[in-house]
């Protein structure tokens, strides 16, 4: 599924964390159960009680990710299922030794008449830090998705107000093997200054990027974009598919634009998480 070739570790480098989790879910007796789980290291799901299909939330017990850790996440929304993914709270990338890459991969399907949602918590990058992380996402005909991803730059709370390293992220999102959404982004060095560009990000320290996908895509434009302030914008790629963009100059500041618009979304089923 995805490389995790051995690495050369820096000779003073710390032991690395290295996380797998694979899922699906299936149809049992009218609702949406677990099928599968599989989990290594220091991936962990657990599964709240939910009114609405199956909620995992995912743990990484290593505290956050650092160069040279490998973590892989895969999900199948069976047939007619509701799966609803998030994480326990923010993931930090931490400060990393020079030339060692902390990596992400995660890789979604959802197959005829399920819904998936992923909806991770911010990502917290810290000053130093050094992440790859790639996304995709298949669906088929019938299949809905939702799919969050929130970054935010820097501890402004701490006190940290530049950061510098490297994020490199990649999102792919297919239905039938056609490509529905190809985003992507790369900051390297001094990304506070390079955020403060106006073309770039008008010094946001913030922002999240949140695709819909869905028959009734083109329902949601205009309620969307009554909820995004002037550093926020939303489209229709296709009929079935809606993007939108938000920047924020903190992470408290896009967390107050972002949830009314997820509860609209989710119809009011936002994972408990998302509001402690």
């Amino acid at each position: 599924m995805t490389d995790l070739t051995p690495f050369a570790p820096h000779a003073d480098a710390p032991p690395r964390a290295i996380g797998q989790m694979r899922l699906s879910t299936k149809r049992h007796a009218g609702r949406t159960v677990l099928d599968t789980l599989y989990q290594k290291g220091a991936s962990k799901v657990v599964f709240p009680r939910s009114p609405l299909g199956c909620t995992g939330v995912m743990l990484n017990t290593s505290g956050g990710v650092t160069g040279g850790d490998r973590f892989e996440n895969e999900a199948v929304a069976g047939a007619g299922t509701h799966l609803c993914l998030t994480t326990q709270a923010c993931e930090r990338a931490y400060r990393a030794f020079p030339g060692q890459v902390g990596r992400i991969r995660t890789v979604l399907r959802v197959e005829d008449g399920a819904t998936l949602w992923w909806l991770p918590q911010e990502t917290l990058l810290f000053d130093g830090c050094d992440l790859d992380r790639r996304l995709s996402c298949d669906l088929a005909p019938g299949a809905r998705a939702l799919i969050v991803e929130p970054v935010c730059f820097g501890r402004i709370a701490m006190g940290e107000t530049r950061v510098t390293g490297r994020v490199s992220d990649r999102i792919a999102i297919n239905q039938c093997g056609a490509p529905l959404v190809m985003d992507g982004w790369e900051l390297t060095g001094d990304m506070t200054a390079q955020l403060a560009h106006k073309a770039v990000g008008s010094g946001a320290a913030a922002m999240v990027s949140l695709t819909y996908v869905a028959p009734d895509a083109e329902r949601h434009l205009d309620p969307l974009r009554d909820l995004l302030p002037p550093a926020g914008g939303a489209s229709l790629l296709a009929e079935n598919t809606l993007v939108m963009r938000l920047l924020a100059p903190t992470g408290f500041e896009l967390r107050r634009s972002l949830l009314p618009i997820l509860d609209h979304l989710t119809g009011g089923h936002l994972p408990l998480c998302w509001r402690l």
